[in-house]
């Protein structure tokens, strides 16, 4: 079908599932997928707190995973695990990134260690290698999810965020995660290569700093969705990232509205992969 204006809608299909607020990434499903031909397709639930509990309110979305699964027929993993899906970051081969100030941090899981942290994220998304980042972006109430200061762009390629003014309040939180990457590896040991992308101008709203970053795209097919904000590195970033994509057209959406509510094109979605094929 098609909806006023050309927009073609013939493979959309539509869900009304009612909820608090936009942030599916957050307390969505995580997808994965499994050698399975009767269930090549899964997802895990996770319970989403409000972001540490800083908003009750929003923690009636903790219901929005099991409403899609129910739609979707497809398996679920229930896990008792307080953990939001912008806070990890997989190349699909068996390494996620995640941050020290979000998943260490004591509004999450307090009675689990680090290395307890790590042996639940390895059984849950099949991975065998983690690299642990520190602080995120300022202005960031998500307590430092990962989305907003490293992704990957293939199994092997990071592209990061870094703060070119010393000044700058992001600037010694970006570095030292940038240095850490330039020091990690991949789940085979082999040095990762790191792109740097450069921070937008400071970006306020009611005289506070708002969490803007151009890491938080959305990889889609044959797409990939950039924020961009009205800003001289605008061209810049598509620029970086219309050669790391090369193969998928890489569109910048305008995000300063979206920004103000804390989060970005990454956020407001959650993707579903194709099957696993062997």
């Amino acid at each position: 079908m098609s909806r006023p204006g050309g927009s073609d809608m013939q493979n959309v299909t539509l869900l009304k599932i009612p909820t608090v607020d936009v942030w599916m990434r957050d307390y969505g499903p995580t997808f994965i997928t499994r050698a399975s031909r009767e269930n090549p397709l899964a997802f895990n639930d996770w319970i989403f707190n409000g972001w540490g509990g800083k908003y009750k309110s929003y923690e009636e979305d903790e219901s929005i995973a099991r409403a899609i699964a129910e739609t979707l027929k497809i398996p679920v993993f229930d896990h008792k695990f307080i953990l939001e899906g912008g806070s990890i970051e997989v190349n699909g081969a068996g390494t996620c990134m995640t941050t020290e100030q979000c998943l260490l941090n004591n509004n999450r899981n307090p009675h689990l260690s680090r290395a307890e942290i790590e042996e639940f994220l390895k059984g849950a998304l099949g991975v065998s290698h983690l690299i642990w980042l520190g602080e995120g972006i300022v202005g960031d109430d998500t307590d430092g999810h990962i989305d907003d200061i490293a992704r990957f762009v293939n199994p092997t390629t990071v592209v990061c965020i870094v703060e070119a003014n010393s000044k700058d309040e992001n600037y010694r939180y970006l570095q030292e995660n940038y240095e850490r990457l330039q020091c990690a590896t991949d789940q085979n040991g082999e040095k990762l290569s790191i792109v740097k992308l450069p921070c937008p101008q400071p970006v306020y709203y009611d005289g506070a700093r708002l969490p803007a970053s151009y890491a938080n795209f959305y990889v889609a097919n044959g797409v990939v969705l950039v924020p961009i904000l009205n800003d001289p590195n605008d061209a810049e970033v598509l620029g970086v990232l219309g050669e790391l994509f090369a193969e998928r057209k890489v569109v910048g959406l305008r995000c300063n509205e979206v920004v103000a509510g804390l989060g970005a094109i990454h956020c407001v979605t959650q993707q579903e992969p194709a099957p696993f094929s062997s």
